[in-house]
């Protein structure tokens, strides 16, 4: 880390060990930052995989034995008031936040036929309305040096057969490309990554095949190589990157 004194993060979404957010985590703990993190247990407990109880500390341990100090909030981003006491809380903890890092989704697949209203509702609160406050908080609280700050989210071009997922993710792309612009005054850079099929647990064994074969590198996504990407993207190197959509997937988008 080129800026001398660690520097803070805030990275949603890390609920679970196997997850993208929990690599993140801990290569940005690893790269020198300090960093607040958020979960939501009662979104484990709706899905298959489950809650992980252990998740908290271990993902925290991990960090502090990169030599990061560590703050998790638990906190419903479905909630208008979630973006605002997240900042609060990181920045009581560990100061002022020069990076912000999205990797939250409400992710449950249905189509247009079947869709209900609650669910288009509850997707577009967490995935792009809790996205857009976020950022906002994040701007608005803005104080360190100008070139320095960082905003990425994790994004996902699914449709058909994930309608609201997919939907709201687009808006949130909209967002966050919106603030590579908005936020020039601050010098802040603003990135959108597609990570493509991930295992983080979800896939069986016969689709996860599928991807591998689909795939030009022949394997399926680890929550690693979207870590590796967001790392260099909120590095001083990466700092000449901004206002793009990314795709880190081995290939996978251009296979199709």
């Amino acid at each position: 880390m080129a800026y001398g004194v660690r520097p803070v993060a805030v990275v949603t979404g890390v609920g679970r060990r196997a997850g993208i957010g929990a690599a993140i985590v801990e290569k940005l703990a690893g790269q020198g930052w300090d960093v607040g993190f958020t979960y939501w247990r009662p979104y484990d407990d709706r899905m298959t995989w489950g809650r992980d109880d252990e998740a908290r500390a271990a993902i925290t341990e991990a960090a502090q034995a990169r030599g990061a100090r560590v703050v998790a909030v638990e906190a419903d981003l479905a909630s208008v008031e979630a973006p605002g006491k997240v900042f609060a809380e990181v920045r009581a903890g560990l100061g002022g936040v020069r990076a912000l890092v999205m990797a939250h989704a409400e992710s449950v697949d249905s189509a247009i036929l079947d869709t209900s209203v609650e669910s288009w509702d509850r997707h577009f609160a967490v995935n792009a309305r809790a996205s857009w406050l976020l950022v906002r908080q994040f701007a608005q609280d803005f104080a360190d040096p100008f070139g320095s700050g960082r905003i990425v989210a994790l994004t996902s071009d699914h449709t058909a057969g994930n309608l609201p997922y997919g939907a709201s993710k687009g808006a949130l792309d909209r967002v966050v490309l919106a603030a590579a612009l908005e936020l020039r005054g601050l010098g802040v850079t603003a990135n959108v990554v597609n990570p493509g099929p991930v295992q983080t647990g979800w896939m069986d064994d016969a689709f996860q095949a599928e991807i591998r074969e689909r795939t030009p590198l022949g394997r399926d996504g680890v929550p690693g190589d979207s870590a590796d990407l967001i790392a260099f993207l909120l590095s001083a190197a990466g700092g000449w990157v901004n206002g793009q959509l990314l795709h880190s997937d081995g290939g996978f988008s251009a296979a199709r």
